[in-house]
């Protein structure tokens, strides 16, 4: 299970790059769900871990459900969108992050090939289709 930020300003988004299987590639922040902790802080935790920057999850974009095709691992992804609320510019960022980029949606599909996997546009394509669902969806059972 992971979750994603997708946060757009002035038409920008914000976008990690990152190294995976040997390979620079471009992701939202995101990052896997860690033992005991709920989904919606599970992404303010990765934006500041991958991005250096305070998220404020303001609902659900999607659930999204691949399949790798190099090690046919599935991933599910909950894509939340929201806004920052500052940011912490000397912050070591986790590895394996490069740096933190804010990319036009043209910029994105013109990087499509060096995108961490299809999710990262799909994401993206929903948020500016409007797709937005209460973060009262996620429900905690301990």
């Amino acid at each position: 299970m992971t979750v994603a930020a997708v946060i757009e300003t002035d038409g920008r988004f914000l976008v990690v790059e990152e190294m995976a299987e040997g390979k620079r590639v471009f992701n939202q922040p995101a990052g896997h769900l860690e033992p005991g902790e709920r989904l919606a802080d599970a992404v303010v935790r990765e934006v500041l871990e991958e991005a250096g920057a305070h998220f404020v999850p303001e609902h659900v974009i999607g659930l999204y459900r691949w399949v790798n095709p190099r090690n046919e691992e599935t991933h599910l992804r909950v894509a939340f969108g929201g806004h920052l609320n500052g940011s912490e510019p000397g912050r070591t960022l986790d590895e394996p992050i490069i740096a933190p980029h804010w990319l036009s949606y043209d910029e994105l599909v013109d990087r499509r090939e060096s995108l961490r996997s299809p999710l990262v546009m799909g994401c993206i394509d929903d948020h500016l289709r409007g797709c937005s669902y209460s973060l009262e969806l996620l429900r905690d059972f301990e």
